[in-house]
């Protein structure tokens, strides 16, 4: 089977299932379609007891398209690009702080909490697992995910500030935790003094992120000073997507951050000032229906993905109530996380009523932690973390993710 024809099945899978959940189902696109692909992964999985053809295919599938490289080095900086691009840029400068210690410190505090919680928790169930892999396990869990955050809020009717806040924090978290799991991910590798040194991650920190967010700055401007200069709305399309190509391609040659890359030069290219100086009323709406339809069809095939993952999983009762346990160990390190970030800038910005409580719950984990945990080895504890972070990941989307805009209301509706 060729990446063509593999590619093709999916997205008539995401088509399918995209159809089934618009006419009966009509859940949030995201959601609809993960339910719906992970009982279809389920059904083939009980099929293939009688005739594996199926099965067969859709784990070639999944084999043949590497996830982890698919959606980290690919489709997660169109999706970062596209939704920076349509993020209020003058409500993000507001929040700009807290919206830093959040994806910095808060990722760094979340991490150390879980893995170490995880650490002492673990050996209930007989599964004794060494810190540093505790660690790469809270590093993975800890971003938040904006791919699958961005359109359930915006649903929500959340308040502007609290949207800003909850999304800013999405779009730069991930590509922090990407340098945090890395990091630790080299030290596990490693295991020696010159990897765990302050000097190699303070580096490696300044090479990815720094040097991410300097390609996305230049990105940035390049793509504002060509649509600036003429006014076509064929090739000024053309030209942003030029720049997400290229600036993927550079910041992976180069080590540093794509994905931060792609939320700077999305930004830039999305704020009104170059809105209004750099693009006529026709390129604007071409601009935006173009990166909207990218957006809605690499999620569409992102949550196809992560349905299908479940057939990688190993079904071990200990690593499923692990996972079960993991669910209010990770909200609770979310939510203590962010507890003294939250408090010290209260005051200064007005945050609305329950912030944090909003924040943990709306925190949502998706594609982003499966495709960090298929980086681990086997050594690493693999298929135990990959069974909990998927159950963490469904509990997310299917729960929080429907219940978030409900708790939004709520917690709104008594604090008018």
């Amino acid at each position: 089977m060729s990446p063509f024809l593999a590619i093709s099945i999916i997205i008539l899978l995401a088509a399918v299932f995209g159809y089934i959940n618009v006419k009966f189902l009509k859940l949030p696109t995201t959601i609809g379609l993960m339910l719906i692909t992970i009982v279809f992964s389920l059904s083939v999985l009980g099929i293939s007891y009688f005739d594996d053809t199926l099965l067969n295919i859709e784990e070639y599938i999944i084999t043949k398209l590497d996830f982890r490289s698919l959606l980290l080095d690919v489709m997660l900086g169109f999706l970062l690009f596209a939704g920076a691009l349509h993020t209020n840029f003058e409500q993000l400068k507001v929040q700009r702080w807290p919206i830093l210690v959040f994806a910095t410190i808060g990722v760094l505090t979340s991490t150390f909490l879980i893995g170490g919680i995880m650490y002492f928790v673990l050996p209930i169930f007989g599964l004794n697992v060494d810190f540093i892999y505790c660690l790469l396990f809270g590093a993975l869990i800890s971003p938040t995910d904006p791919i699958a955050v961005l359109g359930i809020l915006k649903k929500a009717n959340a308040p502007k500030n609290l949207e800003t806040k909850i999304v800013g924090e999405s779009l730069f978290n991930d590509g922090v935790g990407v340098v945090v799991f890395t990091t630790i991910f080299n030290i596990a590798e490693k295991g020696n003094q010159e990897a765990s040194s302050f000097g190699y991650i303070m580096e490696l920190f300044g090479t990815e992120v720094i040097g991410g967010i300097a390609l996305g700055l230049a990105l940035g401007y390049i793509t504002y000073y060509l649509m600036r200069s003429i006014d076509d709305y064929d090739t000024e399309v053309i030209i942003t997507l030029a720049a997400v190509m290229i600036g993927i391609s550079i910041a992976q040659k180069l080590h540093l951050s794509a994905p931060l890359a792609m939320v700077v030069a999305g930004l830039l290219v999305g704020n009104d000032t170059v809105r209004q100086s750099a693009m006529s009323e026709v390129t604007e709406t071409y601009v935006d229906k173009f990166w909207e339809l990218i957006d809605i069809l690499l999620n569409t095939i992102l949550f196809v993905f992560i349905g299908m993952e479940v057939l990688v999983l190993t079904f071990d009762i200990e690593y499923i109530f692990a996972g079960l346990l993991a669910i209010p160990i990770v909200l609770v390190c979310r939510y203590l996380s962010l507890l003294l970030p939250i408090h010290f800038f209260d005051k200064r910005l007005g945050f609305v009523p329950k912030t944090n409580l909003i924040m943990t719950w709306g925190g949502l984990r998706g594609g982003i932690s499966i495709a960090l945990c298929l980086g681990l080895t086997q050594d690493m504890e693999r298929d135990l973390f990959l069974v909990i972070t998927y159950i963490l990941v469904i509990f997310a989307i299917l729960v929080q993710g429907l219940t978030v805009g409900k708790l939004v209301k709520k917690t709104q509706s008594q604090h008018p």
